[in-house]
């Protein structure tokens, strides 16, 4: 390919890729400016609340199945009469 389309070709596929960045969201948390940008969906109340509430049934459920194998191992290790 010749240098005088290549090069050119390049700077325009520089300058989008540039311009894409400045518009498009850079992660999760993060919101694209101007009219293209919009309220992540983790960020939002509902979804908020939702996670929170996993969090409490997970930790809830993990410290269930904690005090059951502590009562099952206090069960192997007390002497029996």
């Amino acid at each position: 390919m010749l240098d005088r389309f290549f090069f050119p070709l390049l700077g325009l596929a520089a300058a989008v890729t540039i311009a894409l960045a400045l518009v498009w969201p850079q992660g999760i948390g993060a919101r694209s400016p101007g009219p293209f940008g919009h309220e992540p969906v983790l960020q939002t109340p509902e979804m908020k609340a939702a996670m929170e509430r996993q969090t409490k049934a997970s930790e809830a459920r993990l410290n269930k199945a904690r005090e059951t194998m502590r009562g099952l191992q206090d069960q192997a290790v007390a002497p029996r009469p």
